[in-house]
């Protein structure tokens, strides 16, 4: 498992009985998660009064009981920035988690004492964006969604990356990579992020049990002939990162060389010690 645990302004505190209690900055907030079946003691005495609460409906979904939290706030990984909020559907706009990996692709750029191109799909709110332009990679941040490619740009700003070489797109992730294929546009990286389920802006419906393959294979078009990493990451229930290992090594390794290596990504509670399961990343590297 590769575990997050350089973070200061996040904690994993506890996590029990479906849900988990974590520290965003100086704000306690409760939410669910499937992961966490065991049933260890709740010592924290944050659990019975922490500022936001999300709690699942009987009939679907679920609401936010916020209290005095404030709508919206900053949170710091080293320099990087991160404006983050309780949203629908129990999300902040960050995956804490992701952090092991903005270290190691920040590690891969820096190392390869070249200029990197990287194309990072469903690319949401810009962690990985923000790392790799801290890295001093371009950057092409692709999500279909124009409301999170604003709160990227955002993000870039709080990290005083806006000046960087970085192209910002609202598109469908597929189309775009196809016209990417037309115009024989390459990178030299490429990050993403898809989705379990979703539709595209004209109705195209996604699932990625049937639709990665035909996706990654489509993407390994793009990549420049000095590839330096292809980063897959899931959060699909069920998806043994051994199998994202088979896709990256039938697409790429077979193909160019390098290897693959998947691993769950975990938090670590701070009051039990257990590690979190939370998805699942694959890393193609030369």
């Amino acid at each position: 498992m590769w575990i997050s645990d350089k973070w200061k302004d996040y904690e994993l505190l506890d996590a029990s009985a479906g849900e988990r209690l974590e520290r965003w900055g100086s704000h306690i907030l409760v939410r669910p998660d499937p992961q966490a079946i065991w049933k260890t003691e709740r010592l924290d005495p944050r659990w019975n009064n922490p500022e936001g609460r999300y709690s699942r409906s009987h009939t679907g979904g679920g609401a936010w009981d916020k209290g005095a939290l404030p709508e919206a706030w900053n949170i710091s990984y080293g320099d990087l920035t991160f404006h983050v909020k309780p949203m629908n559907f129990k999300h902040t706009g960050l995956f804490p988690e992701q952090a092991v990996n903005w270290d190691w692709m920040r590690g891969k750029i820096a190392r390869a004492g070249r200029n990197v191109s990287v194309l990072n799909l469903f690319a949401y709110t810009g962690g990985a964006t923000a790392a790799c332009l801290a890295a001093g990679a371009s950057v092409c941040h692709v999500d279909a969604a124009r409301g999170m490619v604003a709160w990227a740009k955002e993000n870039a700003a709080l990290s005083h990356l806006e000046d960087r070489s970085v192209r910002w797109i609202v598109d469908d992730c597929a189309k775009f990579v196809e016209r990417e294929i037309r115009r024989s546009r390459k990178y030299d990286a490429i990050i993403m992020d898809p989705p379990s389920y979703g539709r595209g802006p004209g109705g195209e419906v996604w699932k990625l049990e049937e639709n990665l393959w035909d996706f990654v294979s489509l993407c390994s078009r793009v990549l420049s002939d000095e590839p330096l990493f292809v980063l897959i990451n899931s959060y699909t229930t069920g998806l043994a990162p051994s199998t994202l290992t088979y896709i990256t090594d039938s697409i790429f390794t077979a193909r160019l060389g390098g290897a693959s290596r998947a691993e769950e990504l975990g938090l670590c509670a701070a009051q039990s010690g257990l590690a979190l399961p939370c998805g699942a990343s694959c890393r193609w590297e030369v």
